[in-house]
């Protein structure tokens, strides 16, 4: 005679809290695998000495090594003064350009060209980028005009701007405004693009007009796109008014650099390298501040 048996179901006894891999002897970074959803940041704490300092101090060592590099070397004599000056020597010409009024003369002049030449860019970008991402009829009229405006150097235009503009500003604003329409352009298209169609379909689904559905789903969506756009439209924008105002221009920050160039003034070539990349970094930290604060929907992995 047998005896049945009754199987009774084993009750799954959940691992406490903080300790599941003393329980499982499996690591917690398997539940991450399986989707569990983890702040990095809890996971790999930041170091204490980080934590101290505020970011923007940080991220000052890289160029706070590379000078006191260049000042060590520049005390060994092993650069040729006449060709590398020491950092001491370049400061003291930097403070010269600036109390004679000639260095923030040329700085406001190259300011007010970036400016000029921004917002064109910027107007005409965004206008092109938001009519060929939302509209068929759109796209085949801007897209392959803004790919071949790509594919040709901004330096190669510069010349034809002259010939139809003459030398004065109109030409260095042109030449700024085109460089940051086709960053504008192709980086706020793609983002437009590449907005995903499930949250579009879900906001038709719950009967979200078309407008609404632009201004609130589909324009928000390529913001991060846009941004990185505007950071490469900033660093263009400076470099192609470099280009410009050595060309020809009777003032400017290009202009003093095409001078020290004649004399072979070395120490004011510095001084003007320096001034650039202070002005690329204020452009990228106000790039910065609008994606803290015009991003704060988004979660991103900032580091470890």
């Amino acid at each position: 005679m047998q005896t049945a048996t009754v199987e009774r179901p084993v009750a799954a006894i959940a691992p406490p809290a903080g300790n599941a891999a003393a329980v499982t002897g499996r690591p917690a970074a398997q539940g991450i695998a399986r989707g569990a959803l983890v702040d990095p940041r809890a996971i790999a704490p930041r170091p204490a000495s980080q934590a101290r300092l505020p970011r923007w101090l940080q991220r000052l060592a890289g160029p706070a090594l590379l000078l006191l590099g260049w000042h060590l070397l520049a005390s060994l004599q092993v650069f040729d003064p006449r060709t590398t000056p020491a950092p001491l020597t370049v400061l003291r010409t930097a403070t010269d350009l600036a109390g004679s009024g000639v260095l923030l003369d040329n700085l406001l002049a190259s300011l007010q060209l970036v400016v000029k030449g921004l917002a064109l860019g910027l107007s005409v970008g965004l206008t092109a980028a938001v009519a060929a991402g939302l509209s068929r009829a759109g796209e085949n009229i801007v897209d392959a005009n803004m790919e071949i405006l790509r594919a040709i150097p901004n330096f190669a235009l510069l010349p034809i701007l002259i010939a139809w503009f003459g030398i004065d500003d109109v030409s260095k604003v042109l030449l700024i405004a085109l460089h940051v329409i086709v960053c504008i352009y192709i980086n706020t298209y793609s983002a437009i693009r590449n907005v995903d169609a499930g949250l579009i379909e879900a906001a038709r689904t719950f009967g979200v007009k078309q407008r609404e559905l632009i201004t609130s789903v589909i324009l928000p969506g390529a913001l991060p796109g846009f941004l990185v756009g505007l950071r490469l439209a900033l660093t263009g924008a400076w470099l192609s008014l470099i280009f410009a105002e050595t060309i020809n221009a009777p003032v400017g920050l290009g202009r003093m650099m095409s001078d020290a160039r004649e004399y072979f003034r070395v120490d004011v070539i510095f001084v003007l390298l320096a001034v650039y990349a202070l002005l690329g970094l204020l452009s990228l930290a106000c790039v910065r501040y609008l994606e803290a604060r015009l991003l704060t929907w988004r979660r991103a992995f900032d580091g470890t």
